[in-house]
């Protein structure tokens, strides 16, 4: 199938962060590198989940917020999927020998952290045991999928950041979290291909 793109990640930016996008593209090839995953699993009484994380509240501008499990490529990954393979083992427990990577999704620049991130999407097909890294992970929010693509879980919310204040954003409520930002417009792109498939 081929990618929805930016097109459909912008429908969950912020328009600041749009405007900010567009000033700060030049940045791109100088940014830091990382990589997520997409997780989806089998639950014990076979319903798909996706799983996402809480992250600690620390110094930084992504503080306290929903993401996916990944991170930072380090020297020892030989690419993208490497580093999202080995930080979702890292941070959630699951081993990355099962996790079948179906494939990566648009490629998405991050202003505030200064981060070129390329998510993928990856199933596994047993219940993982989940074991949250204590240091990074504050809390694993396992998503059942119906929820993620019923539309009411689409909403419009205004908040407060590191680097921003009353900052109206699209987002998505899943679990009664609010998901904003880099990974809302991440959602957004693995949201349209599940509703051309389902």
């Amino acid at each position: 199938m081929e990618l929805p793109g930016q097109e459909v990640q912008f429908k969950m930016a912020p328009i600041a962060r749009l405007h900010e996008m567009r000033a700060t593209s030049k940045k791109i090839h100088e940014a830091k590198k990382a990589g997520v995953m997409a997780l989806f699993y089998p639950t014990v009484d076979n319903q798909t989940n996706l799983i996402l994380i809480l992250r600690k509240t620390y110094h930084g501008v992504h503080s306290a917020q929903v993401g996916f499990p990944g991170g930072k490529l380090e020297p020892e990954d030989k690419s993208f999927q490497d580093a999202a393979l080995r930080e979702t083992e890292e941070e959630i427990g699951v081993p990355r020998k099962n996790i079948e990577v179906l494939r990566g999704l648009s490629e998405i620049y991050i202003p505030p952290s200064n981060f070129f991130v390329r998510p993928f999407v990856g199933i596994t097909t047993t219940t993982p045991q989940f074991v949250a890294e204590e240091k990074e992970v504050e809390e694993l929010i396992e998503v059942d999928l119906q929820h993620f693509l019923d539309n009411r879980c689409i909403i419009t919310d205004t908040l407060t950041t590191s680097y921003a204040t009353k900052l109206v954003v699209p987002a998505y409520r899943l679990n009664g979290y609010v998901v904003w930002g880099a990974t809302a417009m991440m959602l957004s792109e693995v949201r349209e291909m599940l509703l051309k498939i389902l």
